[in-house]
């Protein structure tokens, strides 16, 4: 089931809210439970065993490093248990064809592939569950001892399948605590209208864009320039539309979840990028990985050996893909680059221009993350410097679009929330009211037409 649809607005989401609010205050998060695992089972009924494998094996490890507080080497030994367990079967779900189709080709075998579907948001739950053992080693948190409280956490419904990854630090408190006001519940269904609006009326139309350019045979800059463009808005609206309907639903329920996208397409440089950009998959590879292997307060051979890890593995993450492990070290390349020309770059370079070389860096990057092809992406990137008129076919394509390309612009940029919070007051928010209420009538006249549309980070 996924937000976007008429079936999750007009009959899950009704009835979840409902009993929740309805349910005694001591089983409001047994109930939670038991929607979020209804939730999950829409689409994926078998999987939901490996939800609860997940969060209950995490469970155990975090009350095995309770019981044993002063004995740190039983500890790490728990620890290990649990990135083993998890990874693993991270692997073997998301990694083991990649890994199989590779042993084929390098030592030209034939061993069959195992062909299981994904687990939707698999890579959002385990990484989770690890902040949580990998935290409660630390002592940063104390141990839960309800196993209803932490199986919640680990698959709480609005952002089960493609985050914010929330970790159990951000989130401990309200698992025990928590009240829903009257301003919890109006921002809550205001961001997420935003964020349905966000995904229905512009990033599955700029999908439609997408598809029509990539079927243009002849590439040239512009080509090139528009297939990446509106990838990257589509890409934009799509997850970051599902981080503001995932953040509005925690609100609608009490939480408060993580930020995950700050105007990315702001940016001044790549290392600005990723501090906007699916923040908080980068904050855990900072705390999680970066850091503890020394970060950049070593050398710098081991440096650049802890840049190319962590960027590896983010490529990777992403999917099991030759093109998504280039799409991260693409990325590990400029921020290496960025550290040793920071000086300049810092001081003597207008915003302008910053922004400008970020954003090309960055759609550059979507042609690689995209286009899984290589034939088709080099055509794409040697497009970039074949400098020929527009073609005809996309001169009329974005006169077909040209006004959701301009509002997509505009929607990408912080423009429109500083002129609400420069013109608060109480006309404003009943002419807000009014907006949120058109989009939503919109959104869902779109989607009466709309075959299923998921959301393009489900399938990571």
């Amino acid at each position: 089931m996924v937000f976007s649809s008429l079936t999750f607005l007009l009959i899950f989401l009704p009835l979840a809210f409902a009993s929740y609010i309805l349910s005694p205050k001591r089983l409001k998060n047994g109930v939670l439970l038991i929607v979020s695992l209804l939730f999950y089972a829409w689409g994926e009924p078998v999987y939901v065993v490996l939800v609860i494998f997940s969060g209950g094996m995490d469970y155990l490890h975090g009350r095995l490093m309770g019981r044993f507080e002063g004995r740190a080497r039983i500890r790490r030994l728990v620890l290990l248990s649990s990135l083993v367990i998890n990874l693993g079967v991270l692997f073997f779900f998301k990694y083991a064809d990649f890994m199989i189709d590779l042993v084929n080709k390098v030592f030209q075998l034939d061993i069959g592939l195992l062909e299981l579907p994904l687990p939707i948001g698999i890579s959002f739950y385990t990484f989770q569950t690890l902040s949580y053992t990998i935290d409660v080693y630390r002592k940063k948190v104390k141990v839960n001892h309800n196993l209803i409280d932490f199986l919640m956490y680990v698959s709480l419904f609005p952002q089960l399948v493609a985050g914010p990854i929330v970790r159990y630090e951000a989130i401990d408190n309200q698992l025990r605590e928590r009240t829903i006001t009257k301003e919890d519940v109006t921002e809550g269904i205001f961001r997420f209208s935003y964020g349905l609006a966000k995904k229905v009326l512009i990033s599955n139309q700029m999908a439609a864009l997408h598809a029509e350019l990539i079927r243009l045979e002849s590439v040239s800059f512009w080509v090139s320039f528009f297939v990446a463009f509106s990838y990257g808005l589509h890409i934009y609206f799509d997850f970051s539309g599902y981080s503001d309907m995932a953040i509005g639903l925690g609100r609608l329920f009490g939480f408060r979840f993580p930020e995950n996208f700050n105007y990315p397409y702001q940016a001044t440089s790549i290392k600005d990028f990723w501090r906007r950009w699916h923040m908080t998959l980068s904050q855990w590879f900072r705390d999680y990985l970066y850091i503890p292997l020394g970060g950049n307060r070593v050398g710098e051979v081991k440096w650049l050996r802890n840049v190319f890890i962590v960027w590896f593995l983010t490529g990777l993450w992403h999917g099991a893909s030759v093109n998504f492990i280039f799409w991260g070290l693409y990325f590990g390349f400029f921020l290496i680059v960025e550290t040793y020309i920071s000086p300049l770059f810092t001081h003597k370079v207008p915003v302008t221009l910053k922004r400008v070389y970020t954003l090309g860096v960055v759609l550059v990057s979507w042609l690689i993350f995209s286009v899984t092809d290589v034939f088709n992406l080099m055509r794409y990137i040697t497009g970039l410097v074949s400098f020929q008129a527009p073609p005809p076919t996309l001169i009329y394509y974005l006169r077909e679009y040209a006004v959701l390309l301009v509002v997509a612009i505009i929607g990408s940029t912080d423009i429109f929330a500083k002129w609400i919070i420069n013109k608060s007051s109480p006309t404003t928010r009943v002419l807000e009211s009014l907006f949120v209420f058109m989009l939503v009538v919109l959104s869902m006249s779109y989607l009466i037409d709309q075959s299923f549309n998921p959301f393009i980070y489900f399938r990571f």
